[in-house]
């Protein structure tokens, strides 16, 4: 046995060379399905074994138009399931087949049925990060039944609905939640601690992680949650079965591994397994007295911690998480959970998770920004503009065209991204860092034909393009008008304070002007942004809607 892991372990260090037989490839596919299977829960006997059900209401029957919509939205380019199934055929006869689909769906939902072939899924190992031999820097992505996922679609809607209407929306999540970000949930959280720090405190955070969390998703308790959401009951006994008796295995260059049992967590590639998991979580944290907040699985805590007692109200935030993920039957991975001590006066106390004494870091990467103990923001600068250059530089050697037409369109699709990512929480405070960022731009413009002798003013203007600064600044009154008029309105109300001190002059819309003291504090977006969008004429902030507003 020793042997043959061995031998899998390296067949999988040298997967990315290309240099494997199908025998090779086989033997790793089977070996990673044992590695992800290894992660699951145990199945609850009574759920597995369950023949009675409640009955759910009569109404709500899934219309034709319903499917054929939804039909007609497939990604022709996606990949099938195991039912060999490709969306594209289904996007195709949209008009032909939504009628039969309708009649299964509406069958499938009232009598709480779901066909073998929508339980069982081919497991595309996604390499992560780390290295490449290791099993566990591979993430199960399931390509379940196209068709299934139709009926999913629907089913989202109406659990969302059913969520809205009971006021059982997670106020603390950011993950896979309409209108809400990476960016949204940094603003939020760094909203407070900006604020915290500018009042002269010390503030620490703590970032959590939890082992293979979509995998070990108890499908007992997620059925519990759901009852007392009061989601309709039908979708409640569909999503019983669903869950119930799934297999999947791993696909590798066309080689499959035998099936496994899948007896616990939610499918990731699924369309309802997103927002099952975040029902799951809706209860973590509702009792902690810091500042917590999430996007998915990814939970952090911020607290202010200038004296014993603040550390203990920290500290028993972190015992209530911990206890919470026992009782969830969640694992979390003590090795990656870290603190973080901000502000000069901070005192560096230690935090305990369970047994295990949190590492204490200088910089962290959240959510993909890297964020530093002093808040400036200028590492994160540094590692965006290595990024951009990296690729400018694969572009300079790999295309040879020089042309607008060429290399315009990857600048904008491969360059200027990694430059632009959430920059609304890390925008640069230093001129030198705004420069360096700029100088990633000026460098790709001047790889175009015909511009290598113009001035970097006009070489904008023959390209249609602004400097990054005023796209930031754009992207500052975009972020604004969501908060204030558009689709983050609760948020903002949080963030920002209408001008009681409004005349006829105004846009209508006139924010408070936040007061500060440090600097990280100023070049923060609530209190930066504040001065242009009041300055922004009436018909602009009175845009209908968001893309009126862009215009």
């Amino acid at each position: 046995m020793l042997r043959s892991v061995n031998k899998a372990m390296s067949t999988l260090a040298s997967l990315h060379l290309y240099q494997c037989s199908s025998s090779s490839y086989i033997d790793v596919a089977q070996y990673l399905n044992e590695y992800f299977a290894s992660a699951f829960n145990k199945a609850n006997e009574g759920l597995r074994n369950s023949g009675s059900v409640t009955e759910g209401n009569k109404g709500g029957e899934i219309t034709v138009s319903e499917v054929e919509a939804k039909l007609e939205h497939l990604n022709g380019t996606k990949s099938g399931g195991p039912d060999d199934l490709h969306p594209r055929i289904l996007k195709e006869l949209a008009r032909e087949i939504a009628g039969p689909l309708a009649i299964i769906f509406n069958e499938s939902l009232n009598s709480g049925v779901v066909p073998l072939d929508w339980r069982i899924a081919n497991v595309v190992p996604i390499f992560k990060k780390g290295k490449k031999s290791d099993p566990g820097n591979y993430r199960p992505v399931s390509l379940t039944s196209v068709v299934c996922k139709v009926l999913e679609k629907i089913l989202k809607e109406k659990v969302v609905k059913d969520l809205e209407v009971n006021g059982n929306c997670d106020k603390l999540q950011h993950g896979f939640t309409k209108g809400r970000s990476c960016q949204t949930n940094l603003i939020s959280f760094f909203e407070k601690v900006t604020d915290l720090l500018d009042k002269g405190n010390a503030v620490n955070l703590i970032y959590l992680d939890f082992s293979k969390a979509f995998d070990t998703v108890p499908h007992e308790e997620l059925l519990v949650k759901l009852e007392k959401m009061g989601i309709d009951l039908k979708i409640q006994r569909w999503i019983r079965n669903w869950l119930m008796g799934r297999l999947q295995r791993v696909i590798l260059k066309g080689e499959l591994s035998d099936w496994r049992e899948v007896t616990s967590g939610v499918p990731q590639g699924s369309v309802l397994g997103p927002i099952l998991f975040n029902l799951f979580i809706t209860d973590l944290g509702t009792k902690c007295r810091s500042g917590l907040i999430k996007f998915a699985d990814d939970t952090k805590l911020g607290g202010i911690a200038n004296s014993e007692e603040d550390r203990d109200i920290l500290q028993g935030d972190l015992n209530d998480l911990v206890n919470w993920s026992n009782r969830n039957r969640m694992k979390c991975n003590s090795e990656k959970c870290k603190v973080m001590h901000l502000g000069m006066t901070n005192k560096n106390f230690s935090y305990k998770l369970g047994t295990h004494w949190l590492e204490v870091m200088e910089e962290e990467k959240d959510l993909g920004v890297l964020v530093d103990r002093r808040i400036t923001m200028s590492r994160q600068c540094d590692v965006a503009v290595k990024k951009a250059n990296a690729v400018l530089g694969c572009i300079r050697r790999g295309i040879s065209s020089r042309d607008k037409e060429v290399l315009l369109p990857l600048y904008k699709a491969l360059v200027r991204p990694h430059l632009e990512y959430c920059v609304q929480i890390w925008s640069p405070m230093f001129k030198k860092d705004e420069l360096k960022l700029e100088r990633v731009q000026r460098r790709a413009t001047r790889m175009i034909r015909g511009m290598e002798n113009l001035s970097y003013e006009r070489r904008l203007e023959e390209l249609g393009l602004f400097s990054l600064t005023k796209r930031r600044l754009r992207g500052d009154m975009i972020a604004l008008f969501k908060y204030i008029r558009g689709i983050n309105t609760r948020e903002g109300e949080e963030l920002f304070q209408l001008s009681t001190n409004v005349d006829t002059r105004t846009n209508g819309y006139k924010l408070a002007v936040g007061k500060f003291r440090l600097e990280i504090r100023r070049r923060f977006l609530t209190i930066r942004g504040v001065k242009y969008w009041n300055s922004l004429p009436r018909e602009t902030v009175g845009a209908k809607d968001l893309s009126g507003f862009k215009i």
